[in-house]
């Protein structure tokens, strides 16, 4: 019987998905994105030197003002939302169903994210609000869809909006990554999946409890190692393969346009694949356009929007550019160049043990050992995830909070503890299609929002931002339910 349900529900999703994720999704995240690089001369590529500078150059610096964060703190608290399991996992997922091809499609939809997530930063240092002692008590895009759409019609897409990013940020959202730390561990330390969904929920427990603070102060500090620590090993594999990896970008490049070749089918319905799984995927990696990175953003004290709006842009480039080829080309050179067993030229038969789940631990265990590679898979994902859990569930405590009024957080934390314990023994395929159909969901009424605000990015972006103005004004957020 709960098989059966189980089937049901998975099937009902999928069919939701597929029209949005597939045909929806494409038009608005590359509409979106062109449309920004257009409006702002392509900011993305004009202030990319001074998004680093800014990012790097303010490592060290505490928050300069009453209830917010540093830049950096804003910025590690977005990274660690950005980089989580659709980085390994999701990229894996990409390049198995669409092919190698697909991460090329994630690039071009980064590539153009990063003026989306620009401009999302703005909005979000734009129409942030203060309460009475200077504290920011509120930001992103339910604060900035209203000031685009006055009346009923704004109240209703922040509302829409809301309730999809506290679904999918504060409850799917954390099933997926605690599934993903669930079933590696259980696959390289053989501990029950139940077990380590229980341990992930409690350790997340204590962090909530402590707020956005100690949130962005774990973030800060394991962001930078966690990445770190990936690039090198991921290094070391591309390394071992190094004269594998011009075939690796030539199949990107190939199977980008001729994806058939690789994957099966017709020209037209492979390559639909490859570009549908690099939109899908890619959004859920490096979230532009989603509405989730505006909520750390907004908490950021800078000078002016522009100044986090680069810093945002540099978050995506290391998320996407960085992390997420990193773990392309670890999977390519290992399971694809060279005749590996998901190569055009493979023995039939000779894939049947590879799943999305399994083909960043089995490309490492290639070079590191089955065991140890497995360890070091279960490692990175453990951060990456619970990184991950721990921003999604402030992003969507700040919609809650929008809906319900402060004093019924705590019930939502309860909530958001319960699932993040039920996803880790969760079947992974209904975990995955339930966080796309919300993510998609949130992306609808945040890019409307985004098309009606996109003079004051473009004038954000040509004049390089004026100073914020703090609004120090009570935010009304039990009595502007949606």
């Amino acid at each position: 019987m709960w098989q059966q349900f189980v089937d049901f529900l998975l099937k009902a999703v999928v069919t939701v998905n597929t029209y949005l994720s597939n045909y929806v999704l494409i038009v608005l995240l590359v509409g979106i994105g062109l449309f920004y690089s257009i409006k702002t001369r392509f900011v993305q590529v004009r202030c990319f030197g001074e998004g680093f500078r800014k990012t790097f150059g303010g490592m060290f610096k505490k928050t300069n003002g009453k209830g917010g964060l540093s830049s950096f703190q804003a910025l590690a608290t977005a990274i660690a939302a950005q980089v989580g399991t659709g980085n390994v996992v999701g990229a894996s997922s990409a390049i198995l169903v669409g092919g190698p091809g697909a991460i090329f499609w994630m690039w071009i939809i980064a590539f153009f994210g990063m003026a989306t997530i620009y401009g999302e930063a703005v909005l979000a240092q734009e129409t942030r609000l203060l309460d009475g002692q200077g504290n920011i008590v509120g930001g992103g895009p339910v604060y900035y869809i209203k000031r685009a759409f006055k009346g009923k019609f704004g109240k209703f897409l922040a509302g829409f909006f809301a309730v999809a990013a506290m679904l999918a940020l504060g409850f799917m959202g954390s099933m997926v990554q605690s599934n993903s730390i669930a079933s590696t561990s259980a696959e390289a330390f053989n501990i029950p999946t139940w077990t380590v969904g229980l341990a992930v929920a409690l350790i997340a427990g204590f962090i909530f409890i402590g707020g956005i603070k100690r949130i962005a102060s774990v973030a800060e500090k394991i962001v930078p190692v966690m990445a770190i620590l990936y690039i090198v090993l991921g290094l070391v594999v591309i390394g071992v393969n190094i004269t594998k990896v011009p075939e690796a970008f030539g199949m990107i490049f190939k199977y980008a346009f001729q994806p058939n070749a690789i994957i099966g089918g017709s020209i037209g319905a492979a390559l639909y694949q490859a570009i549908s799984q690099g939109a899908k995927r890619g959004l859920f990696s490096n979230e532009a356009g989603m509405g989730s990175t505006p909520h750390a953003h907004a908490m950021a004290k800078v000078k002016t929007p522009h100044d986090q709006g680069v810093v945002a842009m540099v978050g995506l480039f290391i998320d996407t550019f960085v992390v997420l080829t990193m773990t392309a080309l670890v999977v390519i050179t290992c399971l694809y160049a060279g005749g590996g067993p998901l190569s055009a030229v493979a023995g039939e038969g000779a894939a049947a043990h590879i799943t999305k789940a399994n083909m960043v631990q089995l490309s490492y265990g290639g070079v590191f050992g089955e065991t140890l590679g497995n360890i070091f898979v279960a490692i990175c994902l453990m951060f990456f995830a619970f990184t991950t859990i721990i921003s999604w569930n402030f992003f969507g405590k700040i919609n809650f909070e929008y809906l319900f009024g402060k004093k019924a957080t705590v019930v939502y934390s309860v909530i958001a503890i319960g699932f993040i314990f039920v996803g880790s023994v969760f079947p992974n395929d209904l975990v995955w299609e339930l966080t796309d159909m919300f993510n998609n969901l949130m992306v609808l009424p945040n890019v409307i929002a985004l098309f009606a605000l996109a003079g004051i990015v473009a004038k954000s972006a040509k004049l390089k931002g004026a100073p914020v103005e703090e609004q120090s004004e009570q935010p009304q957020h039990a009595e502007e339910k949606a």
